[in-house]
């Protein structure tokens, strides 16, 4: 009898010993007895026989992971928290053991590149990886096609990630159009029979692209030589359930540890990539049109915005009207100067608690009394109202009858379907305003838009979060970027701190530098690690009494700070109550060492977390 080492799949159970009476190989799938139920788990080693009783394996199955699986998985589980069966469970396996690939000969028509786009690709070719940082409209796609080919004509495999694929299906009719039935897209809303068709493709080497969301990042394809991740900036890459891991990060370190080139490309990159990785620079648009931009005062629709739009109606052209996606918490923001209300430790935008009459820090749990002043000019018009979409397509609606609008948010959009109709609606002609959150920012191409209208921009800076500054800039940027693609267009930008806002309007690199200075004064990442720690219980002592342990745990640990504790901003979840731990280090290796002091059953980590809520 010999025995095994075997990871339960999508558990958080321990490693467990089973026995066998041959040999299986390392990585291969089988079925086990668990408390009178059949469980599925990975073979992780063979053991000696342990000193205790053991159950049988009841069938070794013809899937399996890779040693390159288990690797990755191996660093998912140590640097994410969580069990290595939960880790492993992200990956589809293998099914045969054939890794090598049919040829496939140069027969691909691409499109044409101009001299930038050349000189792009020549560097991006010379780099194992690189950040593609290119303003919208300079034909990132057309450099990522190129590069698709050259994977495919050297036997190998492309993974383009995409930060919700469901809702962005114009890039891969782009791609197929070029490599046809090579390539796939991948997604959470597709059915399980879809799912087993893409997979047998995969299997059979008939699929060499997969276009896809986070989780298409653990497909077995086979020689994978090449990953894209597009629009690199965006938090949809980052799981909010365990593994609560960031698919960007892992692209880098898989294509770091199985020798696979990594391209991160983006119009406005986050700060952080820009500070670490080797830049590839698209400075101008593909085709060039003019720009022109206006900062308006108010807040919301007003006369401002409505006659504009009303001329763009009249002219039979086309509009975009951004809203501020509604978040958690409310931000008392001052209509005078535009500013929010800070935290004076943590400079980030304050909370308001209506119920107990305070301002609340999110990062330390400072509090204090609802000002009734501006503490910057003094003004008391401080508001903390936020109009949602519907509330101005009514506005619009109610001044301009002949208008044509399409509704562009997450309660309206809920499909790939739908997102398909909309986009032809446009395309057709048959709207002429669009209003939308953030999805607008997406990555779509709209060919006829004239004029972006950015409303409540000031309220993207207040959020109670290190990267509000980057969040506006780049949103200024991107949803700016949708209009002026083919004709002149103009882009209003409601604010009350124009001066904030201007000096990086032209070029997106003038506000990295920026906030690099205000993030290394501040001590946020890149220059330190941040990791949140989640308690949650149904009894508040409890709760309370685990957060005050695990503090004094880490107040031991060497080479960390606490920035703040306590409950959490949204205090109770499923009948649990929430409290938080927001911790920072200069040394990964020092941050995770005293998280692992307080990691046990019931305690989450969430380690570079984009979530504060």
């Amino acid at each position: 009898m010999r025995y095994f080492e075997i990871a339960l799949l999508k558990s958080s159970a321990p490693i467990l010993t089973y026995s066998f009476n041959e040999e299986i190989e390392v990585g291969s799938i089988v079925k086990v007895n668990l408390k009178e139920s059949i469980k599925e788990g990975v073979v992780l080693k063979e053991v000696e026989e342990p000193s205790f009783e053991t159950k049988e394996i009841i069938e070794v199955t013809n899937k399996r992971f890779s040693k390159e699986q288990l690797e990755v998985a191996r660093f998912i589980s140590s640097y994410y928290f969580s069990s290595l069966g939960e880790a492993i469970s992200l990956f589809s396996p293998f099914i045969s053991d054939s890794q090598e690939l049919s040829s496939i000969k140069d027969r691909f028509i691409l499109p044409t590149l101009t001299s930038a786009q050349q000189r792009a690709l020549e560097e991006i070719r010379e780099k194992n990886l690189a950040l593609l940082f290119g303003v919208t409209g300079s034909g990132k796609t057309e450099i990522y096609i190129h590069l698709i080919k050259e994977a495919l004509v050297e036997g190998k495999s492309t993974l383009l990630l995409m930060p919700e694929i469901a809702l962005t299906p114009q890039i891969t009719q782009r791609i197929k159009s070029y490599f046809g039935d090579l390539v796939e897209s991948w997604h959470s809303k597709l059915s399980l029979k879809r799912r087993q068709e893409i997979l047998k493709k995969i299997e059979d080497e008939e699929v060499r692209v997969i276009i896809g969301a986070r989780s298409a990042l653990f497909l077995p394809l086979k020689r994978l030589g090449l990953i894209i991740v597009d629009e690199e900036h965006d938090d949809s890459y980052k799981s909010q359930s365990r593994p609560r891991y960031n698919a960007k990060d892992l692209a880098i370190y898989m294509g770091k540890k199985l020798n696979i080139k990594v391209l991160l490309g983006s119009a406005t990159p986050l700060v952080t990539s820009y500070y670490k990785f080797p830049i590839v620079r698209l400075k101008e648009p593909y085709k060039k049109s003019r720009k022109n931009f206006y900062f308006i005062k108010g807040d919301g629709v007003n006369e401002v915005v409505i006659e504009s739009l009303r001329k763009i109606v009249k002219r039979g052209e086309q509009a975009l009207v951004f809203v501020p996606t509604r978040a958690n918490f409310k931000y008392l923001v001052c209509q005078s100067c535009g500013r929010a209300q800070l935290c004076p430790f943590c400079s980030i935008g304050m909370s308001i608690h209506s119920q107990k009459r305070v301002l609340k820090c999110h990062y330390c749990n400072f509090s204090k009394k609802i000002p009734e002043v501006c503490e910057f000019c003094g003004s008391e018009a401080l508001s903390s109202k936020r109009e949602g979409t519907l509330e101005v397509i009514e506005k619009i609606k109610s001044e301009i009858k002949e208008a044509k609008i399409i509704q562009f948010d997450r309660d309206f959009i809920t499909t790939s379907n739908k997102l398909a109709k909309a986009l032809d609606k446009i395309n057709k002609k048959e709207a002429n305003i669009i209003v939308g959150t953030q999805m607008l920012s997406k990555g779509h191409d709209y060919a006829d838009i004239t004029l972006s209208v950015i409303l409540g921009l000031d309220y993207i800076v207040a959020i109670g979060d290190y990267r509000a500054r980057e969040r506006a800039i780049s949103l200024l940027h991107q949803i700016a970027g949708r209009s002026g693609r083919v004709k002149d267009a103009s882009v209003l930008i409601q604010t009350s701190q124009p001066q904030f806002f201007e000096p990086f309007i032209k070029d997106y690199e003038i506000f990295l530098r920026d906030e690099l200075e205000f993030r290394e004064i501040a001590a946020y990442p890149p220059f330190s690690n941040l990791a949140r720690v989640l308690i949650a219980t149904k009894d508040y002592k409890s709760g309370e009494e685990r957060l005050n342990e695990a503090l004094s745990r880490l107040r031991e640990q060497k080479g960390v700070e606490i920035v703040g504790s306590g409950l959490a901003p949204v205090e109770r979840i499923a009948n649990r109550w929430r409290f938080f731990i927001l911790i920072r280090g200069s040394k990964k290796v020092e941050l995770l060492s005293a998280l692992y002091k307080i990691y046990q059953r019931g305690v989450e980590i969430d380690m570079d977390p984009v979530d504060f809520s």
